[in-house]
């Protein structure tokens, strides 16, 4: 049983988000009939259905904090903002205690039944799997990635898309811990280069980051191969572009880091390297391109399985037109 969150302050309200899969924030007015008739019912439900950095109930005083209700458009309270994986999916207007309690505990039950299909893969403070232990002091902030403005080029069509590096899941060739044959699975949940060794991936973000680390996973298989893909070797980051590079373009920016990975950056049973960033120049990110310059080998592919990003959350960006609980997948 936990408690309802009093939410004091944006970076407050910016942890939880980063932190629980699920949230929900009650923005009240306590000199508002409407709000205090539904604060029991409402302590009632996080009472019940709250699971630790899973499923977390929150309130807003829009009195005391009329910046963060502000930033979601409340204007008439009490008002019911539903966040999952750090995006805002819907928003329940007035006392409708029905409506609420329904759209609650659908969103819970789909926590919980993911965190139980993740078993015992590694997790972070949001639940996803990862490759690598996380710095002192940071988080993987994956969620925060726009999904629905990431960008990949040069990809093979007949591997899994660009969203597929930021699936929770931990990847099939790290399950079977070892790496997995290009056409040997029905499900190629990782992405290979097409034409050269080259890729270009832009990663937007939903708040205004701190990245501190990237976790980069590759599984390519172990046979000697002339055919198999690579592991990244040289990458160039770019921040805070509005969208992606093109190749050509990339060679007339100056990197904001260049980064060389050696064998042994390599973690052996996750497959899994740290890119440590030079941390000043990582501050207030609200994109990055990531560009694989080169493999680590002498094939003409590269292989990507996973990314993690490391670091810290920050103000909300504005996220646009919102999506209906239905529509959400």
């Amino acid at each position: 049983m936990s408690e309802t969150v009093e939410i004091s302050s944006a970076a407050q309200l910016n942890g939880l988000l980063s932190s629980s899969r699920v949230v929900v924030v009650n923005f009240y007015n306590e000199a508002d009939a409407a709000s205090r008739a539904i604060s029991t019912i409402y302590d009632q439900l996080g009472s019940q259905l709250s699971r630790p950095n899973s499923v977390t109930f929150s309130k807003v005083n829009v009195e005391q904090q009329k910046h963060i209700a502000q930033s979601y458009n409340i204007t008439n309270p009490p008002t019911f903002v539903i966040f999952k994986n750090g995006r805002q999916i819907s928003k329940v207007n007035g006392a409708n205690p029905q409506q609420l309690s329904d759209a609650i505990k659908r969103l819970a039950n789909e926590a919980e039944a993911d965190q139980s299909s993740r078993g015992g893969a590694s997790s972070s403070s949001g639940g996803s799997w990862l490759g690598a232990s996380l710095p002192r002091g940071y988080h993987d902030i994956s969620d925060q990635v726009d999904i629905r403005g990431l960008d990949l080029l040069n990809s093979d069509s007949e591997f899994g898309g660009v969203r597929t590096l930021f699936e929770t899941t931990a990847p099939s060739s790290a399950a079977k811990g070892k790496g997995t044959a290009s056409g040997s699975e029905s499900k190629k949940d990782w992405v290979e280069s097409d034409v050269d060794e080259q890729l270009m991936l832009y990663i937007p973000f939903t708040s205004t980051v701190k990245v501190h680390t990237i976790q980069l996973t590759s599984l390519p298989p172990k046979d000697n191969d002339d055919d198999i893909p690579l592991r990244p070797k040289t990458i160039h980051l770019y921040t805070n572009r509005q969208h992606n590079l093109g190749f050509e373009e990339a060679e007339d920016i100056p990197a904001t880091q260049i980064i060389e990975l050696k064998a042994s950056d390599w973690d052996d049973q996750t497959g899994t390297a740290k890119l440590e960033l030079r941390f000043v120049k990582f501050q207030n990110i609200s994109s990055l391109v990531l560009f694989v310059v080169d493999g680590d080998g002498s094939g003409e592919r590269t292989r990507i399985d996973r990314i993690r990003i490391v670091g810290e959350a920050g103000e909300k960006r504005d996220m646009g037109k919102l999506e209906k609980i239905g529509d959400d997948s």
